[in-house]
């Protein structure tokens, strides 16, 4: 059950038009920092649309659209800074990211992807046409006081797009009070809507392990160091550093996810190196500092009980995506307004997986959002068979919309 004032009505009478804009992006996949297609098919539709002012080329592909309102602030906009509440909005920033993955596509739809290796796997087609419709409605209403920066934001798959972005003066040239981000979600039932005020996604850390040994002839493994079962040893020991080195009370991840060893065509050579590479997920920056200081001494410990050494390379790639407790309040009210409380989980556990939107939350108070598209036989994120389910479209660019309206809508006073 929605709520008649809303732009879901708006949006509902586009859904032909932004499912066909979701299935051309989603033919067309591009890389991180290759989304010249798609850049230019959003700074289009931007135009077309009466978006007030469209800028590209923002770290790289990125593209951000200007939409004004046409209402004057409430009373209570302006309060004295002594008075030590949050001040009232006046620019609301919403960001969806629009690269594609290195993989393969299964699916067999018409509009499966063109581009051999490249595929849509995570929905970022869909956030960006969610997000290009939220700009058609606000550009049409304006049903608001203050600025909306519409955000799309290139290379989120591990490439950093959020840091790119923001290095080329995001901020600094479009500032904004608070931002809001939001990805699909097939893990919670289509329409519904999910977040925290909190912790929603880990800090992501890249280890590289190098173990040198010395080699030699597998029929002689006592004239050798061998690394291979070095390696063994020291996948077996990282794993005590979540069950002994963090508190019980915390969540921690370390995976060991990767070897390369030997010669596949080799039987009988014992190889001099070995390398590991994995990564280490955590949510708080103490538990953070704990695997990072007791990784270094453990591998190389255990390599040097076998003779051999270990060097360990510990990379912070993404900080931890925290919401703003009083913007997730207000993005959670906004939710339930659109799909009713009963549809809204205001305490969604945070996922292990990582999100370069946590750059923007460590400059700008905001939060970021799931929302479900999940049903019978949902494919999950990055997988060869995913796609977007088209019938959220709509409710996502309200969702998108609805966040900077009721955020330039109403008095600080009326939100904390």
């Amino acid at each position: 059950m929605w709520n008649s004032d809303s732009p879901l009505p708006f949006l509902n009478s586009c859904h032909a038009e932004l499912t066909r804009l979701r299935r051309e992006l989603h033919a067309h996949p591009e890389l991180g920092f290759q989304e010249h297609r798609t850049a230019g098919l959003v700074a289009e539709r931007l135009r077309a649309w009466g978006v007030d002012e469209v800028h590209a080329g923002i770290g790289g592909t990125g593209v951000v659209g200007v939409i004004h309102g046409r209402r004057e602030p409430l009373p209570g906009d302006e309060r004295p800074e002594s008075a030590g509440a949050e001040p009232w909005p006046r620019s609301v920033g919403l960001r969806a990211d629009m690269d594609a993955l290195p993989m393969h596509e299964d699916n067999e739809s018409p509009w499966r992807s063109t581009r051999s290796g490249v595929m849509h796997a995570c929905g970022h087609d869909g956030h960006t046409a969610m997000l290009l419709g939220a700009a058609r409605y606000l550009a049409a209403s304006r049903d608001f006081a203050g600025r909306v920066h519409c955000i799309f934001q290139p290379a989120e798959e591990g490439l950093g797009g959020a840091c790119a972005m923001m290095r080329d003066g995001l901020f600094e040239r479009f500032p904004v009070d608070w931002v809001f981000g939001m990805h699909n979600w097939p893990l919670l039932p289509a329409g519904r809507i999910g977040l925290a005020p909190g912790a929603m996604m880990a800090a992501a850390d890249r280890i590289t392990i190098h173990i040198t040994g010395t080699g030699g002839h597998g029929a002689h493994p006592h004239l050798a160091v061998d690394p291979v079962l070095v390696a063994g040893h020291v996948i077996t020991a990282v794993q005590t550093l979540v069950a002994r080195d963090v508190d019980p009370a915390q969540q921690a991840v370390v995976s060991l996810c990767g070897m390369q060893a030997g010669d596949l065509g080799a039987m009988s050579v014992i190889p001099r190196r070995v390398t590991l590479v994995g990564t280490a997920r955590s949510f708080r920056a103490d538990v953070q500092q704990r695997l990072e200081d007791r990784l270094g001494p453990l591998v190389q410990s255990v390599a040097l009980a076998f003779g051999a050494t270990a060097e360990l390379v510990y990379e912070r790639i993404y900080p931890a995506t925290i919401n703003t407790p009083h913007v997730a309040f207000h993005a959670a009210e906004v939710a339930a307004e659109l799909v009713g409380e009963s549809s809204v989980v205001r305490n969604l556990p945070p996922s292990m997986g990582a999100e370069d939107f946590a750059f923007m939350l460590q400059a700008v108070p905001g939060a970021y959002l799931r929302l479900g598209t999940g049903g019978d036989g949902s494919a999950q994120l990055h997988s060869s068979r995913f796609d977007f389910n088209d019938a959220v479209l709509p409710l996502g660019a309200a969702l998108y919309a609805r966040l900077a309206e009721r955020a330039l809508d109403r008095p600080a006073a009326q939100m904390l």
